[in-house]
């Protein structure tokens, strides 16, 4: 009966009030049965594989650096982009190098940011989660806290349920915690089995805040009570407390008034990753934010690297190349405000993902996406920052429907978010080809600078 109803419906279907009943033709359906389906084990052997140095030491660098598509896309195909700041890292034993990770609701919970922060801290030391807000609405997979008291959240983002700062002053999370009164939180450290094991104690706890009046805070851990350190600028003060050993708990008492820009769980030395989820955010809305605050924020963090992960939520809006064309200036912008306030930081745009939409009742890639990630590249090697291909990582084109039905699955049903198995595989992925590029400077100081140009020729 299907098979009759098949032959005597028209191809655009019939209408039944709302709804359209249509069946594909045959030529659509034999075309589909034959098109080559990405192999998600395949494509991440492959990843595997181009990781293995199987050649000689030089031509390996020179093959990923030319020709590996999982590579970190460099400006002018500079392979000393990342030297200044691999020469902080390799400093990190004496002090702590901050690395903050932006991004839309791909990286909640941590996702990605923890597996590079994972891999950073086992080669270059370090412990904690980095920098959150002081109350957040999104839970984190690698620290709990709680809070009671005078704290109002306010944020850049979000629908038109989140409250908005009648001012600029939002900070380097793109968020603001008006403190009033006094207040007390509690930091633990997770016992979730998805985090990472570096996030699971901390050595140090800080706050950063501005326009505090009559501000007292004190922190404590068990019987620990140490004294604060305390550092500031024009706009904002950091207050850093040293625990001397790492601590699974720790307790902030707050007395006064202040603008809480982000509390922190960090090592006492070493690297820290900061993950900085802004769910339904483009990446475009870092321009609106106070610059002498953000200039204060990164220089007292001591931040030297910023990830940029942005485009999905482009996707619905993009209707032809004219948006594509806008959302590139605008990155653009974004990219050299970021220049201006984080100037010794290096910048890494890591693009969208492979999404999934329904088209004629079949999941593919959504139109433009493709056009989008070769536009996203192109202005950010423009604009002095380096770029990740994650849709091609993944496999490119209509790869999201096969890391969803992938056992286990590596994506949700919502053919746009990674599960934390997928989100895995993407932050090792992200680490590896990181720490490639470190490899290669650590063999680079032990070469004669001509050998290394002359090997590194394209």
């Amino acid at each position: 009966m299907l098979g009759l109803l098949w032959l005597v419906t028209p191809a655009d279907g019939v209408n039944l009030g709302p709804l359209n009943l249509r069946f594909a033709s045959y030529e659509r359906m034999a075309r589909e049965a034959g098109e080559k389906k990405v192999d998600v084990d395949s494509v991440l052997r492959a990843v595997e594989a181009r990781f293995r140095m199987e050649d000689d030491t030089l031509n390996y660098y020179r093959k990923f650096f030319y020709e590996n598509p999982d590579r970190i896309f460099l400006p002018d195909g500079d392979y000393r982009f990342f030297d200044p700041l691999f020469h902080q890292l390799e400093r990190a034993g004496e002090r702590k190098v901050r690395v903050v990770h932006y991004g839309d609701s791909q990286i909640e919970m941590d996702r990605i940011s923890q597996d590079l922060r994972q891999a950073l801290q086992e080669r270059f030391g370090g412990g904690g989660t980095g920098l959150f807000p002081a109350v957040s609405n999104v839970p984190s997979a690698s620290i709990y806290k709680s809070a009671s008291g005078g704290f109002v959240q306010y944020t850049m983002y979000g629908d038109s349920t989140t409250r908005r700062a009648g001012h600029n002053r939002y900070g380097m999370l793109a968020q603001v915690v008006q403190l009033t009164g006094g207040g007390t939180m509690t930091l633990r450290g997770t016992k979730n089995r998805q985090a990472r094991e570096g996030a699971k104690t901390f050595e140090s706890v800080s706050v950063l805040y501005g326009r505090g009046e009559n501000l007292e805070v004190k922190a404590f851990s068990d019987t620990l009570k140490p004294f604060p350190v305390v550092e500031s600028r024009g706009s904002c003060t950091l207050v850093t407390w040293h625990f001397g050993r790492p601590v699974q708990k720790a307790t902030l008492k707050f007395k006064g008034s202040a603008e809480i820009y982000a509390v922190g769980a960090d090592g006492e030395s070493g690297v820290a990753v900061d993950n900085v989820p802004l769910r339904g955010c483009s990446g475009t809305i870092f321009t609106r934010i106070s610059k002498p605050l953000m200039e204060d924020s990164f220089a007292l963090t001591d931040t030297r690297l910023i990830i940029l992960q942005f485009g999905g939520n482009m996707m619905p809006m993009v209707r032809g190349t004219k948006i594509i064309q806008q959302y590139q200036e605008q990155i653009q912008q974004q990219i050299a405000y970021f220049h201006e306030v984080a100037p010794e930081a290096k910048i890494l745009f890591i693009g969208p993902s492979d999404m999934g939409k329904s088209v004629g009742g079949r999941m593919v890639t959504w139109p433009y996406l493709p056009e989008m990630v070769d536009s996203l590249k192109a202005t950010v090697l423009r604009n002095d920052a380096a770029y990740w291909d994650l849709y091609r990582m993944m496999g490119g084109e209509n790869s999201m429907v096969q890391w969803v039905r992938h056992n286990p699955s590596y994506a949700g049903p919502d053919y746009i978010h990674f599960t934390p198995a997928g989100a895995r595989r993407v932050g090792e992925a992200l680490s590896r080809s990181f720490l490639t590029y470190y490899d290669f400077y650590q063999l680079r100081k032990t070469l004669p600078e001509n050998r290394v140009k002359q090997a590194m020729q394209p």
